[in-house]
C-alpha cells in the first residue's frame, strides 16, 4: 500500500466528538499490521536482505515522487543519492529534539518546535511490547500533523519484531530509527541499544530487515567505540547496510555522565567524513553558541540537544539559562520569557495532547528546579501528590509567581529584536 503524506491526516482515526487536529493514538493506525512474539533465536542474526531479489532500476531524481517500493531497494550509489535526497525532502533540519525516555513525546515535541527546534524524535519505544500492546502503543506514541519531521526511535534484538513495530509507525513519520547508543543498566539487562556494540551482526540485520522493507528510510543512532578506527568501520558498516542517516552521540558507552564527560566533537567529524550519509552531531549542545560552533567544527547536517533542552526548551530560539548566562562571557539581557512561562505552554499542549502524568510530572520538575530550590516547600506539595490535576499544576506556577520567584532566561544583547521578528516567539 503506498501512504501519501498529506492524505494520512484524513483518515477517519478519531469518532466525530474529537476535537480538530487531535493527537493520533497508534493503536488506530495501523491495525492490519503484522505482530510476533518470536523470542530471539541465533539465526535471525545473519538474515540479510540478499535474500530478497533486488530489481535494477537507477536513482531516481530528487524531485521524483515516491516510489512506494522499500527504501533499501537500492544499491550503492543510487542507494546514497536517494538518502540525501529524503534529507533535502523534509526541509534538512538542523535543530532537532533528542530521543529521550519518557520526555521527548508530543506535547515537549511541539514545545521545543515553537521555539526553533525543526525536527525531533520520539521516546525510545520498545519494539516488542509496541508490537504485541495496544495499550502501550496508544499511550506511549501520538503525533499530530504538524508533529514533522519525525523520527520514530525502537530498541530492539530482533530483526522481525522490529519490522512488525515500524510497519505500524512508517506512514506517520520520515524516519524509523534504531536505537544503538542507550548506555544504561535496563538496556544491559534487555539486550539492546548500545550493548548491541558487542553484536555487530545482529544490529547489520536490524538495518538491513527495516531497509528491506520499509517505504520510510531507516536511521540510526549511535556512541562511540573506544578506538576511533571502530567507530568508523561501525558507521561504515551501517550505511552498507542500509542507514540512510546516522546520528552520532560522541561519546563511549561508558561516558554516561554528560556533565563530567565532554563529547568528542572530533570523532564526530571523522565519522562524518567517512561515510555519505547525512549525520547528525549529540552532545556539548548547551546554547545557540554550541549549535554553531558543533555545525562548524563537524560538518554535519544538524544537532540533537537532550538534558540542556529539558531545563529549558527554548535554547533553539537562543534563549539560555541563568547558569550559561553568566558563564558565557557574553552581554545577556533578560528576554522576556522564564521556564514558567514555558510550563505553562508545555500544559496547555498536554491538555490538548494527554500524555501519560509521569512524562508531565518529570517535565515541570526538570523546567522548574531552579525555583523550587528557592521555594523547595512548594516542590515538596508537589511531591506529596499521587494524582495530578491541571488545576493543580497550573497553581504551583502561580503560588512560585505570588512568592515573586522569577529567573528569567536570557538572550544575547541586541537579539530580542531579532527573535521577536523571526517570529519564533509571539
Amino acid at each position: 500500500m503506498r501512504f501519501i503524506r498529506k492524505q494520512i491526516f484524513s483518515f477517519p482515526l478519531f469518532p466525530k466528538a474529537a476535537p480538530p487536529y487531535c493527537c493520533m493514538a497508534i493503536q488506530t493506525l495501523t491495525s492490519s499490521a503484522p505482530t510476533t512474539t518470536d523470542a530471539i533465536n541465533e539465526g535471525d542474526d545473519d538474515r540479510l536482505c540478499v535474500e530478497q531479489p533486488e530489481p535494477q532500476q537507477e536513482a531516481e531524481p530528487e524531485d521524483a515522487p515516491a516510489t512506494g517500493r522499500p527504501f533499501g531497494y537500492l544499491t550503492g550509489e543510487a542507494r546514497i543519492e536517494r538518502a540525501w535526497s529524503h534529507w533535502k525532502k523534509i526541509g534538512q533540519p538542523k535543530f532537532l529534539v533528542a530521543p529521550m525516555v519518557d520526555n521527548s513525546e508530543l506535547p515537549f515535541r511541539m514545545l521545543c518546535r515553537k521555539y526553533g527546534a525543526d525536527g525531533a524524535y520520539t521516546p525510545m519505544l520498545h519494539s516488542r511490547i509496541f508490537s504485541e500492546n495496544e495499550k502501550y502503543r496508544s499511550e506511549e506514541f501520538t503525533t499530530c500533523k504538524e508533529d514533522r519531521p519525525l523520527f520514530v526511535q525502537f530498541c530492539a534484538n530482533n530483526p522481525d519484531t522490529l519490522l512488525a513495530a515500524a510497519r505500524r509507525v512508517e506512514p506517520y513519520c520520515d524516519y524509523v530509527d534504531i536505537n544503538l547508543g542507550c548506555p544504561q543498566r535496563i538496556a544491559r539487562r534487555g539486550n539492546y541499544g548500545a550493548f548491541l556494540m558487542d553484536n555487530l551482526p545482529l544490529v547489520k540485520s536490524l538495518v538491513e530487515k527495516l531497509a528491506c522493507n520499509l517505504q520510510v528510510p531507516v536511521s540510526c543512532k549511535i556512541r562511540l567505540f573506544p578506538k576511533l578506527e571502530d567507530t568508523i568501520s561501525y558507521a561504515k558498516m551501517l550505511e552498507e547496510a542500509g542507514c540512510a542517516l546516522l546520528a552520532v552521540h560522541g561519546r563511549t558507552r561508558d561516558e554516561k555522565d554528560g556533565r563530567k564527560f565532554r563529547a568528542n566533537w572530533s570523532a564526530i567529524k571523522a565519522v562524518k567524513d567517512a561515510v555519505r550519509i547525512p549525520v547528525l552531531a549529540n552532545g556539548n549542545i548547551r546554547y545557540m553558541d554550541d549549535v554553531w560552533s558543533c555545525l562548524e567544527e563537524t560538518g554535519v547536517q544538524g544537532v540533537l540537544s537532550a538534558e540542556s533542552l529539558l531545563e529549558n526548551p527554548a535554547l533553539f530560539a537562543g534563549y539560555e539559562t541563568a547558569e550559561w548566562a553568566s558563564d558565557s562571557e557574553r552581554n545577556c539581557v533578560d528576554g522576556k520569557l522564564d521556564q514558567a512561562d514555558l510550563v505553562v505552554e508545555y500544559l496547555k499542549l498536554c491538555e490538548k495532547y494527554p500524555v501519560p502524568w509521569r512524562m508531565i510530572r518529570s517535565h515541570v520538575h526538570k523546567m522548574l528546579g531552579d525555583w523550587f530550590r528557592i521555594q523547595p516547600n512548594v516542590r515538596e506539595d508537589l511531591n506529596a501528590q499521587h494524582k495530578l490535576t491541571f488545576e493543580f499544576l497550573f497553581d504551583v506556577v502561580n503560588r512560585l509567581k505570588e512568592h515573586g520567584v522569577r529567573i528569567p532566561l536570557y538572550v544575547k544583547d541586541g537579539s530580542v529584536e531579532q527573535i521577536s521578528a523571526n517570529g519564533t516567539v509571539p
